[in-house]
């Protein structure tokens, strides 16, 4: 381990499998499938300038309809709170009538104009029981309708309310962590980058599910993007096009997001280009092999342990982006919550 890698890194290979450099079975199953189906269907001509066509058919791409793996019964309840921008809905999971349990504040995935809080709704409920603690899901204000920052203020001011409201959700204000999936792990590190730039310590860890942390791809000391950093053995195909497809989006997101309203180095944009991570809490990043955006995370992990912060880095092999999304049919899915939720009974205990 050189003085650039001072932070755990676990890597899970593929479930029951000694292959390397190549899909999960179940992975290369579904991307075989939606080639075939892309392949025998009339593709529509698309203007990428039309944005409000170009967001319609994003939206309708992003998601899948996942299990309930959940053996208990899990309480759900929606709440409506007042944020600068208006009325942010919430959905809270909790999985006892204990009251003062841990909570997490988990934003969704979606790249900062699309995925819903019925997405992540399955992940949520898992995470409650397996965690021992109550789920607040975000449903943040989306680009291109409501630009940077309005939902980053969304996610903000909802770890703020659910720290001042601590006692009508039956959690401890003192046991406050955030967790988000790809724009929902930015959402969260950024949460806390506020958190401690503002000085109010709510957040005492964050567990971010492959987070875009440099949307505009600025090397750094710690990051230089290369396909060469990927073991590509077979499926080479499938696996080059999903990379690279997530590579060629990112642009387009980030124009919709900030709308001009900031820089692409902004840190509360791209927080690993922040001059400074120290005082950040203790960091749980999960990643995919073969998703574009495992190489800026592994320079977040980097940089996170290199000012200090404790920092914990698990790969899937075998997985592709956005693997949270396919609770029950991916078993990496619900190994990711176990993880989280190992964490999360550590660091509150």
């Amino acid at each position: 381990m050189n003085s650039k890698e001072q932070y755990v890194k676990v890597i899970k290979p593929i479930p029951d499998s000694d292959a390397v450099g190549q899909l999960d079975p179940r992975v290369y199953h579904i991307q075989k499938q939606q080639a075939e189906v892309m392949a025998s269907t009339e593709r529509p001509n698309f203007d990428p300038s039309d944005i409000p066509n170009f967001v319609k058919a994003m939206r309708a791409m992003m998601g899948w309809k996942n299990e309930d793996v959940t053996q208990t019964e899990i309480a759900n309840a929606c709440k409506t709170i007042e944020g600068t921008n208006g009325p942010i809905p919430l959905r809270i999971y909790t999985p006892s009538q204990e009251r003062s349990l841990p909570v997490i504040v988990f934003f969704h995935g979606g790249g900062f104009i699309g995925g819903t809080v019925d997405v992540v709704e399955n992940p949520c409920k898992a995470l409650a029981e397996k965690a021992g603690a109550v789920v607040v899901s975000v449903d943040y204000r989306l680009a291109p309708e409501h630009p940077f920052p309005a939902g980053l203020m969304d996610c903000f001011e909802t770890v703020q309310w659910v720290y001042e409201h601590a006692s009508e959700i039956g959690v401890d204000p003192q046991r406050i962590a955030v967790a988000g999936d790809s724009a929902g792990g930015n959402l969260a590190t950024v949460c806390a980058l506020m958190d401690r730039d503002k000085g109010t310590g709510m957040i005492k860890y964050q567990a971010l599910i492959y987070p875009t942390v440099n949307m505009g791809a600025v090397e750094t000391e710690d990051f230089k993007w290369s396909l060469d950093e990927y073991d590509i053995r077979n499926h080479e195909e499938f696996i080059v096009a999903g990379i690279e497809g997530l590579r060629g989006g990112s642009g387009m997101l980030l124009n919709l997001y900030l709308q001009n309203r900031t820089k692409l180095t902004d840190p509360y944009v791209a927080p690993l280009l922040a001059n400074d991570l120290s005082g950040m809490p203790e960091t749980l990043i999960i990643t995919a092999e073969f998703d574009y955006l495992r190489i800026e995370d592994e320079a977040y992990a980097k940089k996170l342990a290199r000012s200090g912060v404790p920092t914990k880095l698990i790969q899937y092999n075998g997985m592709d982006h956005a693997f949270l999304d396919k609770t029950g049919l991916y078993p990496q899915a619900e190994d990711c919550v176990n993880e989280i939720a190992k964490e999360i009974k550590r660091i509150f205990a």
